[in-house]
């Protein structure tokens, strides 16, 4: 499988992602430089790390949208290729129009750094299909602008794709007021698109692929990808 890891100025989650589809899953792994608008076509999945890209001016992700390799992930997300956005990852894809909604402050209007739990929500994603239905994964946050909203219509109608990946639960699974960090309508913590090959989330599951980390649960999303590749798409 071939992987493509776009870095940006101020992404500071690159090398984790490198580290987890390189070092620990074993897949061929490349760097992509933002200001390059090039063929994607052999690669088999790029990645939008998290961080602070152009430092988060105007809005986080609204001058990445901007980059020539966006145009490059527009046209391979549009021919099936999978594309994964992981915080300000996400918050470019929905700046760029590949995702529906948009990511605004934190409710507590604070950055927000800890340990949190999310629900699978769907395992018919290659994104999620090494997981199991409604289970728990941990996995860290880091972000202030990670509060996901949408119009109550299109929210129904991404429920019923089967388009929301992840919502922000308790250790038992229950979604409440309380297991929300962020505000997010709905707890939504991650979704995918209608083709289901675009997928974002604020989680950084690239922070817990590895025992030395503390965890392993994020390796569930990447293994998946992997697998999905290996086996071929069923979605």
């Amino acid at each position: 499988m071939k992987c493509g890891i776009v870095v940006f100025p101020g992404s500071n989650c690159d090398h984790d992602c490198y580290h987890i589809l390189n070092k620990v899953l074993g897949q061929e792994t490349h760097w992509l430089w933002h200001k390059d608008d090039v063929d994607l076509s052999s690669f088999d999945l790029v990645v939008l790390p998290g961080g602070f890209s152009y430092g988060d001016y105007l809005r986080a992700g609204a001058i990445s949208r901007f980059s020539p390799i966006i145009n490059s992930v527009i046209r391979l997300a549009e021919k099936g290729g999978k594309v994964l956005g992981i915080c300000n990852g996400f918050q470019i894809l929905l700046e760029s129009g590949l995702l529906p909604g948009a990511l605004i402050q934190n409710h507590t209007r604070k950055f927000i750094c800890k340990n949190i739990f999310i629900r699978v929500e769907t395992i018919n994603t290659p994104f999620t299909r090494e997981c199991n239905d409604q289970s728990v994964l941990q996995i860290p946050i880091a972000h202030h602008q990670g509060s996901y909203y949408i119009d109550p219509n299109s929210l129904k109608d991404m429920e019923e794709r089967g388009q929301i990946l992840f919502r922000y639960c308790d250790a038992k699974g229950k979604v409440t007021a309380e297991s929300n960090p962020n505000g997010s309508v709905s707890s939504v913590a991650g979704l995918c698109n209608e083709k289901k090959n675009v997928m974002g989330m604020m989680p950084h599951p690239e922070r817990c692929c590895d025992p030395l980390l503390g965890g392993i649960d994020g390796e569930l999303i990447f293994g998946s990808i992997v697998d999905a590749f290996i086996e071929g798409d069923t979605f």
